[in-house]
């Protein structure tokens, strides 16, 4: 009986670590949003690739230890932003138009692995691509925060707990 009760303590251990938690994004947040000119294939292979471009700044930008130095940040990179999906999109010959904006941008509502992100105006650096009527990447860069696009693999999670389980058990 003893070693029932452990074993059932032992399985609600490992349900409740599997369950996804929530994310709460602070109202003090700066969001980054890549729209696609389409879902069609190349327009989403150049989203991609914009993304992929833009790294390095992202990634510069994810070390502001506070809003309003991330904020200086964007606002005084705006220029490089441009210039980079500027370039890419010559690279790729594609003539598309892009818009960048950082301000206040509309964040259609979003579900992501049971977690509802609602709809509205958040601070964000958007960039839309053509018409923008594609899927999109979008992740909040301050606090750093991203979120993989759907069509990417999902990251698996391992639980020591579980291995052990499925392995005596």
């Amino acid at each position: 009986m003893r070693k029932a009760i452990i074993i059932l303590a032992i399985i609600i251990t490992v349900l409740s670590l599997n369950k996804a938690s929530k994310v709460i994004i602070p109202k003090e947040a700066i969001r980054f949003r890549v729209i696609a000119n389409s879902n069609k294939e190349e327009d989403q292979l150049l989203k991609k690739e914009i993304i992929k471009n833009l790294s390095p700044e992202i990634v510069e930008s994810s070390k502001a230890k506070n809003i309003e130095e991330a904020r200086k940040y964007l606002k005084n990179n705006l220029p490089k932003f441009e210039e980079i999906v500027n370039k890419t999109l010559e690279e790729k010959s594609a003539n598309k138009e892009f818009n960048i904006n950082y301000g206040k941008n509309y964040f259609p509502k979003k579900e992501y692995k049971d977690i509802i992100y609602e709809a509205g105006e958040y601070e964000s650096l958007v960039i839309k691509l053509g018409e923008g009527s594609g899927k999109n990447f979008w992740c909040v860069l301050f606090p750093p925060l991203c979120l993989v696009d759907e069509d990417m693999p999902n990251v698996k999670y391992k639980s020591l707990i579980k291995e052990l389980i499925d392995k005596y058990f």
